[in-house]
């Protein structure tokens, strides 16, 4: 493993007396990638992928819960919900629910999180569309990447003074984070094409070397991380360099024809590495908040208020963000693209055309559906996605709460939870290619498998609900340990549906409009991620227990099944590689998006 992370801090290729090449438009930065600018891209995963792990993954959530909790009172009795009978529990036989006054309202406290949770994926997803075409142009993309990095950090950081008679401010402040988390993976995504192009082993015509990192056809631990999204699908972003699609098929041992692009590796392999760092972040980071963890809670500030210890963890994931961003600021150049307006640079003028910007990648993105829906396999899988998208969100949110309201695990446990989680899906994303070749099944059988698997963390749940079970007190998540085989069995599962999921699709795309189609897959899967937390927020107000919500996912996850058995790659090729040759006769395909967007911007 310490090899791997040593080769991802070595330049890609050497950069010395290497020719420019043709700049595309006024201004652009064509020197060669530097050691330095890779070093400076890698750095923002290191730096966003400890709070998408540490805090998403597990201390927001149960922050916001406790936070609520120290608030709240017993819904019957009326007492405060700290030194009741009720401990973490949500609700108390004898006393009622805990709950929370907001604005007007009495919600149960996990509901409140799972709430926060569903606008802000909600609005993470708003914010995604909006700017994603703005990344592109003049300095928008560093300074965008900077914005987003140390506004996130902030937000993160103003945690430790969320005191419990202002718990609002801390939805507002999961909002902000999960918006900027999102948003500036994005605009990440958005400098790896440019790093690509002007990587000096593709200007000396050398980037055949490349293929070595992936020769073994995608089976090498590194490229199965770059695969795998689960947590944030930071890297499910816009670009279609990003998607390793030939590295995938090889590995699912589908009739597509391997691509020897030195592009295409080139960016995998970078694209990989930084995933792989970002990870081994977020997991020493989690070790290091664990100890944190355990040491403050011997001492008087966990009586003080319980959840001080985690808003000091919180304090430390935003200082890691902010820290490593500045690490970026200093590397990464600023590499400007076309310029915004080249009429005027008043104020006014340069606003309403950020405005149009905006407004354009809205309208391309409508444009999108109206092909795509014309391809009756990428609906049919688009519709699989957005319920499978939403089902990995409500699961993945829903188990933290319970662990912590229903098994009561303290929260070094669930920080180790967290842990457990994430090195199986690094492990999952490893293995899926092997089980699949093994067995000699298709794509969407995978995926079927996956789904399968992924039931059985639901229904295992549910078997509380029968009497003789229930009688033993141990089996169907009755008791604390029985949580962390579930939550390898999540990992494993979830790692391998993001990249197999992600790779699937880009077999049904036509051909020169991957970027738009990506910009599809994502705006679905973020648009479907708000829906599973809200109805769960639903269910346990009612019922004022967790464990009621995996009824409702247990049905969520099955509906993609014969969606996804429905979806008939060779037809959905045979159908995107048509519909790509009509694109490209009747309005020259993406180039035609591009001098729209020109001519939109130069409007005055």
């Amino acid at each position: 493993m310490l090899s791997y992370i040593a080769a991802a801090f070595r330049s890609p290729s050497p950069e010395e007396g290497v020719q420019q090449r043709p700049p595309r438009y006024t201004g652009e930065d064509t020197t060669p990638t530097s050691r330095r600018e890779i070093l400076g891209w890698y750095s923002y995963g290191i730096a966003a992928e400890v709070f998408a792990v540490c805090g998403v993954g597990s201390f927001l959530p149960l922050t916001l819960e406790q936070l609520a909790r120290e608030r709240g009172t017993l819904q019957t009795s009326r007492l405060p919900c700290l030194g009741s009978s009720a401990g973490n529990s949500t609700h108390d036989a004898e006393n009622g629910q805990c709950v929370v006054p907001v604005f007007g309202l009495e919600i149960n406290t996990a509901s409140f999180a799972m709430y926060t949770f569903s606008l802000a994926v909600l609005i993470q997803a708003l914010t995604l569309i909006s700017f994603s075409a703005l990344a592109d142009y003049e300095n928008n993309r560093k300074t965008l990447l900077m914005v987003f990095g140390f506004a996130g950090s902030l937000a993160s950081m103003l945690f430790v003074f969320i005191a419990p008679p202002i718990f609002i401010l801390g939805s507002i402040l999961v909002v902000v984070g999960v918006t900027c988390l999102g948003s500036s993976f994005v605009v990440l995504n958005s400098y790896l094409p440019v790093l690509v192009a002007n990587d000096p082993s593709l200007q000396n015509g050398n980037g055949a070397e490349m293929s070595s990192f992936d020769r073994d056809g995608g089976n090498s631990e590194w490229n199965a991380w770059g695969n795998d999204d689960a947590d944030d699908d930071s890297l499910d972003g816009l670009q279609p360099s990003e998607q390793p699609q030939s590295t995938l098929e090889g590995g699912m041992g589908s009739n597509a024809p391997p691509s020897s692009s030195p592009e295409l590796q080139l960016s995998t392999k970078i694209s990989s590495r930084g995933i792989g760092l970002g990870y081994c972040a977020a997991v020493f980071v989690q070790i290091i908040s664990i100890i944190m963890l355990i040491t403050l809670s011997k001492t008087s500030l966990a009586k003080a208020s319980p959840s001080l210890p985690m808003r000091f963890v919180l304090l430390l994931v935003g200082i890691w963000w902010g820290a490593f961003t500045l690490v970026t600021r200093n590397l990464l150049k600023t590499r400007p693209g076309p310029r915004l307006d080249s009429v005027s640079t008043k104020s006014a003028r340069k606003f309403r055309a950020w405005l149009r910007l905006m407004g354009f990648a809205w309208k391309s993105l409508w444009k999108t559906v109206k092909v795509a829906i014309k391809l009756r396999e990428v609906v049919i899988f688009l519709v699989a996605w957005f319920l499978l998208s939403d089902a990995i969100a409500t699961v993945s949110g829903t188990a933290i709460l319970f662990a912590r309201t229903e098994l009561k695990l303290s929260t070094p446990l669930v920080g180790l939870l967290s842990i457990t989680a994430t090195v199986s899906g690094m492990t999952g994303a490893f293995l899926w290619p092997h089980v699949s070749r093994y067995f000699g099944l298709q794509p969407n059988q995978t995926i079927i498998l996956c789904i399968a698997m992924f039931e059985l963390i639901p229904l295992y749940g549910l078997l509380a609900y029968i009497p003789f079970i229930k009688n033993w007190g141990v089996f169907g998540l009755q008791q604390p340990w029985e949580i962390f085989p579930l939550a390898i069995v999540h990992g494993v599962v979830s790692g391998g549906l993001a990249s197999y999921c992600r790779s699937f699709f880009g077999l049904l795309i036509p051909p020169g409009n991957e970027a738009a189609f990506y910009a599809l897959y994502a705006a679905t899967d973020k648009g479907s991620s708000f829906i599973g937390p809200a109805i769960v927020g639903v269910l346990v107000d009612a019922t004022g227990q967790v464990r009621s919500g995996f009824f409702f996912i247990a049905v969520l996850i099955l509906l993609p099944i014969p969606l996804v058995w429905m979806v008939n790659a060779d037809k959905g090729r045979r159908e995107g590689l048509a519909m790509g040759e009509t694109l490209g006769k009747s309005h020259g395909g993406p180039a035609e998006y591009a001098q729209e967007a020109e001519g939109l911007l130069a409007r005055e």
